[in-house]
């Protein structure tokens, strides 16, 4: 019986696609193939000293893994970062592509591309797909601000030898879609014993390429848990436990948030020393008066800490000048909410980094001190774009302090809490 069930499988199947992508919703906003293309920004866009980047964004097609390794024979930049958005797609495609990567030694980061020349919020019409599909370098701007790289993208992500997912970014995994196509009419056994020897080739496929990589067998178990239907985004604990994302820092480019009023702000998670679990922490700066600017830092707690804490930050260009203080606590989270005077805003600006130190008492009554460095890149060309959005000197003094948001996971929201003194 299991020789005729196997030659009727040979006789009727034809080749199945595996799938591994968002619902149709969470796929609006990309492209229907996979796009590949060179960006150019402003200095530091991609980093200190970096400003061109490769982008590879869109869902990824049957002939996705073609067209990238002839694009990518062209780039004779093994440094160049690739930066990738895109919903999922066609799983064995990510599988090559992600091999390439890895021959490429290549650095990837979860990111979004925006080309400038590109009309209204769209980056996906056909006049803007042109400019991206054309030859040369595209002007572009770079975000990680909900970029994603979801389903089958992760594995592409994986073939990096480099890989970094910002604290705004999401890397989100699920279970595989299969997709059978037969001829004629096949007996519903036959379909159900395709089905199976499919799926359990799909999982030893999945379980040798996450091995291949270099990747905890965690990250394998984890999938075969989701299903299709949902998306798990994947922790930073997790991130760092699977070997993907290996930071002890990780943190955001400085970004412009247009709301009332602006605000610039930085993500950071920060590893515990005692354990493999993250910290997620915010700094913002408000618009300036004379004599004082608006900064606000707010962060989960260590739930090992007792009593108050304290936070101290340190521009690297003086190290004299310091702001910061004791936070109050919220819930989970301490925040604490002051000014600093021009000339502190002048020095931060001027600085590579901004040293931050933390003092928190523990349990056992000693104290717990910590220290770390944002980087600082981008921030000059952010607080430009701040002082173009503020509003009038007069109507900022109605409200001199900046209500303190309400946190959460991968962020804060703008929800008003109580005001905090200086």
């Amino acid at each position: 019986m299991l020789v005729r069930v196997l030659l009727l499988l040979s006789c009727l199947l034809s080749p199945g696609a595996l799938r591994a992508e968002g619902t149709s919703a969470e796929k609006a906003g990309f492209g229907p193939r996979l796009t590949i293309y060179l960006a150019k920004g402003a200095p530091d866009a991609c980093g200190p000293g970096c400003d061109r980047w490769i982008a590879i964004e869109g869902q990824i097609d049957q002939d996705a893994a073609s067209r990238i390794r002839r694009f990518l024979a062209g780039v004779k930049d093994l440094q160049r970062p690739i930066y990738l958005h895109s919903p999922g797609g066609n799983v064995e495609q990510s599988y090559a592509i992600a091999r390439l990567l890895r021959s490429r030694k290549a650095i990837a980061r979860v990111g979004r591309t925006i080309v400038r020349a590109c009309a209204g919020d769209t980056q996906v019409d056909a006049a803007c797909l042109k400019i991206k599909n054309g030859n040369g370098e595209v002007e572009a701007e770079l975000t990680t601000y909900h970029a994603m790289c979801n389903s089958a993208c992760g594995y592409l992500f994986l073939g990096a030898t480099s890989r970094e997912v910002a604290p705004d970014a999401a890397l989100a995994v699920h279970s595989s879609r299969l997709i059978l196509k037969f001829r004629g009419n096949p007996p519903p056994e036959v379909v159900a014993e395709a089905r199976r020897r499919r799926f359990a080739g799909a999982d030893r496929d999945r379980a040798a390429f996450i091995a291949g990589m270099g990747i905890s067998r965690e990250l394998d178990a984890l999938i075969r848990t989701v299903k299709f239907e949902n998306l798990h985004v994947l922790t930073r604990t997790e991130l760092y436990r699977f070997g993907i994302d290996t930071r002890p820092l990780a943190e955001t480019m400085w970004r412009l948030d247009k709301g009332t009023p602006p605000f610039i702000s930085k993500l950071a998670a920060v590893k515990k020393e005692t354990d493999a679990s993250f910290r997620t922490m915010e700094w913002r700066l408000y618009c300036e008066s004379k004599k004082r600017v608006p900064l606000m830092f707010a962060g989960e707690i260590d739930e090992a800490t007792v009593g108050k804490s304290t936070v101290l930050m340190t521009a690297a260009a003086d190290r004299t000048r310091e702001a910061g203080g004791t936070p109050v606590r919220a819930g989970k989270y301490e925040m604490w909410s002051g000014a600093v005077d021009p000339a502190m805003v002048t020095t931060m600006l001027a600085s590579r980094t901004l040293q931050v130190r933390e003092s928190r008492p523990m349990q056992d009554g000693k104290a717990d001190t910590a220290s770390f460095e944002l980087d600082m890149t981008g921030l000059v060309s952010v607080w430009a774009q701040l002082g173009a959005s503020c509003p009038p000197a007069a109507a900022a003094a109605k409200s001199p302090w900046p209500a303190i948001p309400v946190p959460y996971v991968n962020g804060f929201s703008t929800k008003p809490a109580s005001q905090v003194s200086p």
